[in-house]
């Protein structure tokens, strides 16, 4: 074999050597991105969670009287805003509590649902 042949040759295995090393870290870090992207929308959702919680608490639990009609809608979006249809139907109920007593136990299933989200 002729010194050109060789050499190219060895030109040809380094370059394949490369493609393989750069597509190997190609790989790698789409997973990495796909794994960083999960946690984000985690803490997204978790920061609306948060945000739901102490809107919530603000409005409802301290405020010690009836909810206005513009914080049961602020409320109502946020809660929407979860996407969440567990944390959905648990507001609905707590929503639709018949008297004190019920919108007690309503209540504190919803604040169940909200922390096991997190």
């Amino acid at each position: 074999m002729s010194k050109t042949k060789l050499f190219l040759a060895i030109i040809i295995i380094a370059l394949l050597a490369g493609n393989i090393f750069f597509a190997v870290k190609y790989s790698s870090a789409v997973k990495k991105l796909a794994q960083i992207e999960i946690i984000k929308e985690t803490q997204q959702k978790n920061k609306k969670i948060i945000e739901f919680n102490k809107l919530f608490i603000e409005k409802v639990l301290i405020s010690g009287k009836e909810v206005d009609f513009d914080s049961r809608l602020q409320l109502e979006n946020a809660v929407r805003g979860l996407n969440d249809p567990e944390i959905l139907e648990d507001w609905q109920k707590f929503m639709e509590s018949k008297d004190p007593a019920e919108a007690q136990k309503n209540v504190l299933i919803l604040i169940k649902a909200l922390a096991e989200k997190m």
